[in-house]
């Protein structure tokens, strides 16, 4: 398969950051809804990824867009490819 056509069908989300650990490492939650399998009401669910940030450009609070890439090490498997939303700095 030719190389240029995978790397546009890599997955891509948008998510919070909620954590940065250690250097170029974010934690990113993601939201996503799904059914209850018997009531069939919408519950809330989220999963945190360990993302790449090369330029330590994000902060706590951030809306993030994210990319599959190879990995990076043992938890890193996305990367972050740009700030959506900059949180709001309060009490600057």
């Amino acid at each position: 398969m030719n190389e240029r056509h995978a790397r546009n069908r890599r997955k891509s989300l948008i998510g919070n950051v909620v954590g940065k650990s250690g250097d170029k490492t974010v934690k990113v939650a993601c939201f996503y809804k799904v059914p209850h399998p018997v009531y069939q009401k919408e519950i809330r669910r989220k999963t945190v990824i360990f993302a790449h940030d090369e330029g330590n450009g994000c902060n706590i609070g951030d809306s993030v867009r994210i990319f599959e890439t190879r990995p990076f090490s043992k938890l890193k498997r996305w990367r972050v490819g740009s700030v959506v939303n900059q949180a709001s700095v309060e009490g600057a």
